[in-house]
C-alpha cells in the first residue's frame, strides 16, 4: 500500500501488504459517506488515511487483504456502549 501527499510528493508511507493485518473503515450513513480508513499493521501500529474516494480504495484494497480483516469501525452508540459496561464491572 502506498500513500503520497499531492502537496508534498516526498511525504509518503509504503506498507507492505504482508504487514497489514487489519483494514478499519469509518462507515457512516449506511456506507454512503467514508470520512476515513485505517490500517492496522504487526509491529508498526496503525496508519489513518482519508482520500478523495475512499470506496474505490478500500475496493482496490480487498483484493490484497481477505474479507475477514476488513472490518466497519464502532459506531458511536457502540463505544459508548462499551465505555459503560467495562464500568459496571
Amino acid at each position: 500500500f502506498e500513500f503520497y501527499n499531492e502537496r508534498n510528493v516526498e511525504d509518503y508511507v509504503q506498507i507492505p501488504w504482508n504487514e497489514v493485518t487489519y483494514v478499519v473503515a469509518d462507515v457512516r450513513f449506511g456506507g454512503r459517506y467514508i470520512p476515513r480508513f485505517e490500517i492496522r499493521t504487526k509491529s508498526n501500529g496503525k496508519f489513518i488515511f482519508a482520500a478523495r474516494d475512499p470506496k474505490k480504495v478500500l475496493r482496490a484494497i480487498r483484493k490484497y487483504v481477505p474479507a475477514d480483516h476488513m472490518r466497519r469501525a464502532l459506531s458511536l452508540w457502540q463505544r459508548l456502549k462499551q465505555r459503560f459496561s467495562r464500568k459496571k464491572k
